[in-house]
């Protein structure tokens, strides 16, 4: 591996993803520009991105930028051709607790749960991390509302 992606981002005209990166050997950054060229207003965004991902030409430029982040820049590409501004677009992938999320439609919560798994996986402790703890025992507020499911006549 002698590219290490450092930022990723999108330029609408023409649809490109933008990608500076630090060659290994020499430690200069370099800007690269990536056309998407057979990418549509109707292109499926995991499909694209992925072909992206594996083409000979890119491949070694894009293999450590998560898959993840090229959907969401293929994602942002495809609502600026359906005429939606950056500002609509990136605000689609902002999670608000208090939003249902069954009333969405796929897309939506595609976004959203793309989202949540991103933020997972960045908190997430693994068994080599510093901070680790095996049994964690956390004690919650008594300042909760009751439910009568939260009740059992079984005593169990």
């Amino acid at each position: 591996m002698n590219f290490k992606a450092k930022r990723c981002g999108v330029q609408f005209s023409p649809p490109s993803i933008v990608l500076i990166y630090e060659n290994n050997i020499t430690k200069k950054l370099r800007k690269r520009i990536i056309p998407l060229r057979e990418f549509s207003r109707d292109s499926d965004h995991r499909d694209a991105a992925e072909r992206l991902k594996n083409h000979p030409r890119h491949s070694d430029y894009l293999q450590t930028v998560p898959q993840s982040q090229l959907e969401r820049l293929h994602i942002i590409i495809r609502d600026n051709m359906k005429g939606l501004s950056l500002e609509q677009s990136l605000a689609s992938f902002q999670l608000d607790p208090e939003q249902d999320l069954n009333k969405l439609d796929d897309e939506e919560l595609s976004r959203k749960k793309g989202k949540m798994d991103e933020l997972f996986e960045k908190n997430r402790k693994r068994k080599d991390d510093p901070n680790f703890v095996y049994d964690v025992e956390v004690e919650f507020s008594a300042n909760r509302d009751e439910c009568s499911w939260d009740e059992s006549d079984d005593g169990f």
